[in-house]
């Protein structure tokens, strides 16, 4: 395929400056949406796109976002079989698009076909433009951030593999990755890659025993950490957690050991100095052929069961979905400074910091500090500073910065910023409005992408989107190239039309989804294909718009059926977070002997606020009453300080509803926490709301 690429009806979407194997190929991007500049018509109003129609070739020409995605869900074959052709730099090109059953959770894209992520994401780059860089490190100190060309990535990452390989690490082996967002947590994964190594990364905040857990499932061999970490000001220990962990697990040969502090740590029989070895090691390492549908990386993700899933995602397709909306959702360009403030430890930051920003050639921010570290103006100053032009990060971060003064991002310069993005649950209104007006000034388009571990990449987003065409707020809108989604009620049956809602199934498999739960293909199965035959069950509710557009209304699981009104808590959360004076909310539906369920509210108030406790709870109650309806007013509203969080910002509502319940005995694992004691706050806050209540 090397030297010869078709002219196809897809030229549109070819990434630009692709160099493949005779690196005699290239071929020069053209943007969908380019340079997207939203408008905002009004503080409650939706924003328009206003884009130049793509610059398409003759083939192309007339070519709009309407047809392309009709093509990739009527064709898909040929959509992605071009795009991936003239894309990916292939060792051997593919002899089959897909092959794909649903209802057995088989999935199978670009069968025959050889290539080498890291290839993907560093020689490529490196062959036109070495000294490119690749990666920001925003260290936690603010104004000390690093640099790091593709060059240097490369050399980075070949040492480290040859480190690997020189230890044991065979291709297909897992790795355990448990390190902070750093230039080598990004050569840890991509030295993986490069000699076919499965990289497993476990976020550097889970406990010993959560590690634990993840290294015995996975059957890891080889554990990659640091010395310590910093975050928010502070040094914590990580070697100190893995030393634990391995004690029970008796499959890991090697834990290589890299500095981030100058700080001695006891080194074992198991340890090795990372950053001495590597010094030694040739920056040069041959790429091993990875077939298409072998295992890239393993990320655990929460299961209903309590047992974390080991969610598999192979090479090919998930390098090709990961790149492609990468640059269409956050209308990313060549030379823009790509700023995703996730953690590598979750797969925001697999896909959309690590693989889909340098597959496409992209400066990658990695941050390694906190919203409010030294102070709220943190995010703003380093976009100053750094001059991102796409900002991606997730509601509960700008609900948290909201409560502050707005001067803290209106004395930064923030001309520099494009687009506006976010992620892990859906937004609230008033975060949303605050994001688009405050911090965008109301210029930039602000997309709310919904998607999962398990799909790889992002799924529904406004953009991209045909010139002109509007973004709603706090809505994901519409679906990506490829995707198909289907709306079921609670008989199986799929819902047709739209102003309809149910539980939100995609119709047909696209390449960037998981392939199996590691060591466990039929609860893959089970969980994700079983209740809605021949879909891929998503687990959220959506509302279908009469315009066709889709809104994400929570977790089935977090749907309160409330006298046979099917209601999900997002939507109640939604209009309580309209509240001035209320920052954040979470509410879970009880057990109520007349009603079937009620919902229990409990509600975070702002500082001024706390005085007022019972004026707010009034005005909420009016609020739910108004938005929603009488009905869907919670029975119960705990005020609490704050809420039970992970350390990615994910409200632990399991945590809650034991509470509300009084069931208290046994609320399982809080390891995962930011903060435990929450816990014990909110238990004693209950308590004392349940006392007052039994005198009225």
């Amino acid at each position: 395929m090397a030297g010869r690429v078709s002219i196809s009806l897809l030229n549109s979407l070819v990434r630009g400056n692709v160099i493949f194997r005779n690196k005699k190929c290239l071929r020069k991007s053209v943007v969908l949406i380019s340079r997207c500049h939203a408008r905002s018509l009004s503080s409650s109003s939706s924003s328009s796109i206003s884009a130049a129609q793509p610059d398409l070739s003759s083939h192309l020409a007339g070519k709009t976002y309407a047809d392309l995605y009709e093509l990739s869900v009527r064709d898909p074959e040929t959509f992605w079989g071009s795009i991936a052709k003239e894309r990916l730099a292939w060792t051997k090109l593919f002899a089959q698009v897909t092959d794909c059953d649903l209802s057995s959770g088989e999935i199978n894209w670009f069968l025959g076909g050889q290539l080498n992520v890291s290839v993907n994401c560093l020689d490529v780059h490196v062959a036109k433009d070495p000294n490119r860089v690749a990666l920001i490190w925003e260290k936690d100190e603010p104004g000390t951030e690093k640099r790091i060309t593709y060059r240097e990535l490369l050399e980075m990452t070949c040492r480290l593999a040859n480190t690997l390989k020189s230890y044991g690490v065979q291709k297909g082996e897992r790795v355990a990755i448990y390190m902070p967002v750093s230039p080598m947590a990004v050569a840890a994964m991509l030295a993986c890659a490069r000699i076919g190594a499965v990289h497993t990364v476990v976020f550097a905040g889970f406990s010993s025993e959560a590690l634990a857990g993840r290294i015995q499932d996975a059957q890891c061999k080889f554990v990659i950490t640091c010395n310590q970490g910093v975050r928010g000001g502070r040094i914590f220990d990580l070697k100190s957690t893995v030393d634990k962990a391995v004690k029970s697990c008796p499959s890991v040969r090697h834990v290589f050991v890299a500095k981030r502090t100058n700080n001695s740590v006891p080194m074992g029989k198991l340890d090795i100095s990372l950053d001495e070895v590597m010094v030694g090691q040739s920056p040069v390492c041959a790429p091993e052929p990875m077939d298409s549908e072998e295992m890239l990386f393993m990320l655990y993700t929460s299961g209903s069961t309590g047992k974390p899933k080991g969610i598999v995602h192979t090479q090919a397709g998930y390098l090709l979905y990961a790149s492609l909306t990468h640059q269409y959702v956050f209308d990313y360009t060549p030379g823009d400074v790509f700023g995703c403030v996730a953690d590598i430890g979750w797969i925001t930051g697999h896909s959309y910091v690590v693989y889909g920003p340098l597959c496409n050639g992209a400066t990658s921010v990695l941050f390694e500090s906190t919203p409010v570290y030294p102070n709220p103006g943190r995010y703003w100053e380093t976009v100053q500073r750094l001059r991102i032009n796409q900002f991606y990060g997730a509601p509960t971060a700008i609900r948290l910065l909201l409560k502050d003064e707005e001067n803290w991002v209106k004395k930064y310069d923030r001309s520099s910023l494009k687009t506006l993005a976010s992620v892990g649950e859906p937004i609230n209104h008033e975060a949303w409005e605050w994001f688009h007006n405050v911090v965008g000034d109301g210029r930039c388009p602000l997309v709310d992408t919904w998607w999962q571990t398990e799909t790889g990449g992002v799924c529904i987003a406004p953009l991209p989107a045909e010139p002109g065409a509007e973004i709603r707020p706090a809505m994901a809108m519409r679906p990506f190239f490829g995707i198909q989604p289907a709306l079921f009620g609670e008989k199986g049956q799929i819902i047709t039309g739209n102003d309809v809602s149910g539980a939100l199934c995609i119709s047909q498999p696209w390449p960037g989804m998981a392939r199996t739960i590691f060591g466990d293909h039929q609860r893959f199965v089970d969980a994700y294909f079983k209740p809605y035959q021949g879909q891929y069950f998503t687990g959220d509710g959506a509302y279908r718009t009469e315009d066709g557009y889709y809104q994400i209304t929570g977790r089935m699981d977090d749907v309160i059926n409330i006298s046979g009104h099917r209601l999900g808590t997002a939507e109640i959360e939604d209009a309580l977070d309209e509240h001035p004076d209320v920052p954040e909310t979470a509410v879970i539906g009880i057990p109520h002997e007349i009603k079937g369920e009620v919902p229990f509210a409990f509600v975070v108030l702002k500082e001024s606020a706390t005085e007022n406790q019972r004026a707010v709870v009034e005005d909420l109650r009016h609020l739910v009453a108004t938005k929603i309806a009488k009905y869907a007013v919670p029975d119960h509203f705990l005020v609490v300080k704050r809420l039970p969080k992970t350390r990615s910002g994910k409200i632990m509502r399991r945590i809650l509803r034991k509470v509300a319940m009084q069931d208290t005995s046994n609320l399982g694992d809080v390891s995962t926490l930011d903060d435990p004691s929450v816990v014990t706050e909110i238990i004693e806050a209950h308590k004392r709301y349940r006392s007052h209540a039994a005198k009225k």
